[in-house]
């Protein structure tokens, strides 16, 4: 009898980056040119299926890490986007021109989401090079990492609220008028939302506000047709690690995971392509946790 040839397949889990990572800081906000070893987007891997063709969406925080691998899936997908970031604007093109190789439209938008007036502009940008929003993902956040609670200052700790959460109800009810029955929103929260770290304090607060504002407002706009929904990441691999973290906590960033590694971006965007096609037609008020293993119950 024939010997039967041994198949090999890839390890999916060894593919990816592995800690320690390099020690590395940067400043806030970071940036991807500058993050060691580069984060995976999905650049070479996501393949669409035609799952939001036609769709228009809007992504906070869209220059780099989720947001970027949001992107490109969406426009891999068939969607338009609009990129909205704060300042990095070397990597915001960079999304747009993956958006734009796909062969759809991107928009580019700086500016702070900690302003309601900005927020109110992203969504009417968005009308106005769209003509309609169907999908809005609300995944810019702002975190910062403190031993003590006295190093929390008051001016960070309103800004950690006016980015993380105050920004999605501003944002939200400026584009409730223009969203019709089938549109998503798609608020991304964090395994912190359940296994807080105590020195991302006021960070995982506004995360488990996340979480409540996601369930209401699914059941405020149910009668709508409007569906609401979150993704709850674990520790993933972007520019805002070395930029929030000291160096030595970058080095073994996503340990703790039972993966024992941090996840990257391109791991995150199936399920924001998920949440925003008809494929979830019957999800209201959930989460999607992608968290390397780390529980949340």
């Amino acid at each position: 009898m024939a010997k039967q040839a041994t198949q090999h397949t890839e390890n999916p889990v060894s593919k990816f980056p592995q800690p320690p990572y390099p020690k590395q800081q940067q400043s806030v906000p970071g940036t991807d040119k500058d993050l060691q070893p580069k984060a995976d987007h999905g650049e070479k891997s996501y393949k669409g299926s035609g799952k939001l063709t036609g769709k228009k969406a809007v992504i906070t925080g869209g220059d780099s890490g989720i947001g970027r691998a949001v992107a490109i899936a969406f426009a891999r997908e068939g969607a338009d986007v609009l990129i909205s970031y704060l300042n990095e604007d070397d990597d915001a093109k960079e999304t747009a021109k993956w958006v734009e190789d796909a062969g759809r439209k991107a928009v580019l938008l700086p500016g702070d989401i900690s302003e309601e007036k900005h927020c109110i502009h992203i969504i009417d940008q968005a009308v106005a090079a769209f003509g309609k929003i169907d999908i809005l993902v609300n995944n810019a956040a702002y975190q910062m990492s403190h031993e003590s609670l006295q190093d929390i200052t008051a001016e960070e700790l309103e800004y950690t609220f006016k980015v993380n959460i105050l920004s999605m109800f501003h944002l939200c009810k400026a584009a409730e008028q223009h969203l019709k029955p089938g549109s998503t929103v798609i608020n991304t929260s964090s395994v912190n939302a359940y296994k807080p770290n105590p020195t991302l304090l006021h960070y995982a607060t506004t995360k488990g506000a996340i979480q409540n504002f996601t369930s209401g407002l699914a059941q405020l706009w149910a009668e709508k047709g409007i569906r609401v929904n979150c993704v709850a990441p674990g520790p993933v691999w972007t520019p805002l690690i070395p930029s929030t973290f000291p160096p030595e906590a970058v080095a073994e960033f996503g340990l703790q995971t039972p993966l024992k590694r941090a996840g990257q971006p391109a791991e995150l965007a199936p399920a924001y392509v998920l949440l925003a096609s008809n494929d979830s037609s019957y999800m209201l008020g959930s989460t999607i946790q992608v968290t390397g293993g780390t529980p949340t119950i």
